[in-house]
């Protein structure tokens, strides 16, 4: 039991990623959140429909 004492030590701290940085144009932007918002309203249609019917 005496190796217990390292199974409960800290990790040590991992060095942070550099961030990826994008850069979009506004138009790109608007469509991929009417994108988004598309799949939202059918996934909200198809959340009322039975379960068999949903492949139809």
């Amino acid at each position: 039991m005496t190796e217990t004492n390292n199974q409960f030590k800290k990790a040590p701290k991992r060095k942070k990623e550099r961030a990826r940085v994008v850069s979009v144009s506004p138009e790109m932007r608007q469509a991929y959140a009417d994108l988004i918002k598309e799949r939202e309203e059918r996934e909200e249609y198809a959340k009322h429909l039975p379960a068999n019917d949903k492949g139809r």
